[in-house]
C-alpha cells in the first residue's frame, strides 16, 4: 500500500481509534509454491493492549496449508470509502472537467505473526471472548469443552491468534489539496449523501482540523 506522507496517520491514536470501531477484514496468507495469496473475509477482535488479533477458522479451510508453511501474514481493514468525481478536485484556476477523480478511503493493514489455537480449552476460551465482543449484552451461551451446545463443536474449527509485529496505515481524504478545494469536496459530499459520505467527510474535516 502506497502511503504518501499527507495520507499517514498523524499519531498512532489516529489510527487505533478508527481500528478500534471496525471488527471485520481479510486475512491475507501467502501462497504456496508460486500459488497466489489466500484472502479470507473475517470477524476479528484487536486487543490493542495485548498487540494480538483473535479470530478462528474451520478445520477445512483451504489455507491451513498455507499459513502453517509461512505464519507471516497480513490483516487488511479498509471503509470509508468513497468515489469523488474529477470536477470536485479541480484547481481553483483550472476547469471543472480537468479535475482528477480518485477514491478516499481509511485503511490499516497489521502485519502478524499467526499462532494457531487447537488446544480445546484455549480454542473455547478464544470463542468466549470473540463472542464477548460481538454480543456484550449475552443471549448466548458460554462455549465450553464438551458441554451444550457448542462444545461438540470446538473440532471442527481451529483457532488463530495474530501476533501484530508491524502497522501500516492510511487516510486518504485530501490531506494535500488547497483549503478551497477542500471546502467544495465537503460541501459535495453533503450535498450527494451516499453511503459512506458522511464518514469521509467526517475525516476530510479531522485531518483538516489535525
Amino acid at each position: 500500500m502506497l502511503i504518501h506522507p499527507w495520507d499517514a496517520p498523524h499519531a498512532d491514536a489516529e489510527w487505533q481509534q478508527w481500528l478500534a470501531a471496525h471488527d471485520f477484514g481479510q486475512l491475507v496468507v501467502n501462497g504456496l509454491d508460486g500459488e497466489p495469496p489466500y484472502a479470507q473475509p473475517l470477524h476479528f477482535v484487536y486487543d490493542a493492549e495485548r498487540g494480538e488479533v483473535l479470530t478462528h477458522l474451520a478445520r477445512p479451510n483451504p489455507m491451513w496449508p498455507a499459513l502453517l508453511a509461512n505464519p507471516e501474514v497480513v490483516l487488511s481493514v479498509v471503509d470509508d470509502y468513497v468515489y469523488v468525481p474529477g470536477p470536485w478536485q479541480a484547481a481553483p484556476e483550472d476547469p471543472p472537467e480537468h479535475g482528477a477523480p480518485t477514491s478516499f478511503y481509511a485503511a490499516v493493514q497489521l502485519r502478524c505473526r499467526a499462532h494457531v489455537v487447537d488446544d480445546p480449552a484455549e480454542k473455547a476460551a478464544l470463542l468466549n471472548r470473540q463472542v464477548g465482543h460481538f454480543q456484550p449484552e449475552g443471549g448466548s451461551a458460554r462455549v465450553a469443552v464438551g458441554e451444550v451446545p457448542y462444545g461438540r463443536m470446538l473440532s471442527g474449527l481451529r483457532g488463530v491468534r495474530l501476533e501484530v509485529t508491524g502497522v501500516r496505515a492510511k487516510f486518504k481524504y485530501a490531506n494535500h489539496r488547497t483549503q478551497e478545494v477542500k471546502d467544495r469536496i465537503a460541501a459535495n459530499l453533503v450535498e450527494r449523501g451516499g453511503p459512506r459520505d458522511a464518514a469521509a467527510r467526517e475525516h476530510l474535516l479531522r485531518r483538516r482540523r489535525a
